[in-house]
């Protein structure tokens, strides 16, 4: 015959009766107070829970940085280009030239009177003057389809000897500078020869440079990234074809 077992309840009287005297006959051991060792064992857990804890956060934080960095560095990588150009776009070298060329620009941009040392009304004599001074034949890009007429240029200090900057400006009165110069005997690597094309918007204002050759070439402006990326393509297109 299948008997049933009535369900446990202890709230019942007869359980809450049991419990009260249980706790009647072992008084004298609850109220005692917890052992030193005890307490510093737990304190040691705790710790080891907390240190455990934190570092899961950082751990979690961590790989966030080391995911949105590859990614930034993939979506990076499709404006640079790959190989040797690459390298040298970002070296210090590179660098550095890049920031002269952001802050010549804010220096002379603004200048109402004199904004450049020669006016193109003297381009011949301009590209003459700033080809011998860079020990190489410069060109000068022409923007003018793009709303941009040349201003003039003029003749820069730079880490490895002589830089130019030539001047083009808008309708509006908005001015964009390409700054030119040589990175040095170190950017002469095996394949120079590979351009490498990259922005910047670690300076007071955006840039577009790349290397070729050697030589670096900073497209800087108040622009979008869109717009001086256009702009560079263009000045890009032109001086390599002259070149060629």
């Amino acid at each position: 015959m299948k008997t049933t077992e009535a369900p446990f309840d202890d709230a019942s009287p007869e359980w809450q009766a049991e419990r009260d005297a249980l706790r009647e006959l072992h008084r004298e051991v609850l109220d005692e107070p917890i052992p030193p060792t005890l307490l510093a064992a737990a304190r040691r857990a705790a710790r080891s829970q907390a240190h455990k804890a934190r570092w899961a956060r950082w751990g979690g934080m961590a790989a966030g940085i080391a995911l949105a960095f590859g990614a930034g560095w993939l979506a990076n990588a499709q404006w640079t280009g790959s190989g040797t150009g690459s390298m040298l776009a970002r070296s210090p070298a590179a660098r550095e030239f890049v920031h002269a060329a952001a802050v010549a620009h804010v220096v002379y941009a603004p200048e109402k009177r004199h904004p450049v040392e020669v006016a193109a009304a003297e381009q011949q004599h301009l590209v003459q003057w700033l080809s011998r001074r860079l020990d190489r034949p410069l060109r000068v890009p022409d923007l003018t389809a793009q709303g941009y007429t040349l201003v003039g240029g003029r003749l820069l200090p730079g880490n490895e000897g002589a830089r130019a900057q030539f001047m083009f400006e808008r309708a509006g009165g908005e001015r964009l500078t390409l700054y030119i110069g040589s990175l040095g005997a170190g950017a002469d690597a095996s394949r120079g020869d590979e351009t490498a094309f990259r922005f910047s918007a670690d300076g007071p204002v955006p840039s577009f440079y790349w290397v070729d050759r050697g030589f670096g070439y900073a497209l800087t402006g108040p622009l979008s990234r869109d717009a001086l990326l256009g702009l560079a393509t263009v000045v890009h297109r032109q001086l390599e074809k002259a070149d060629g």
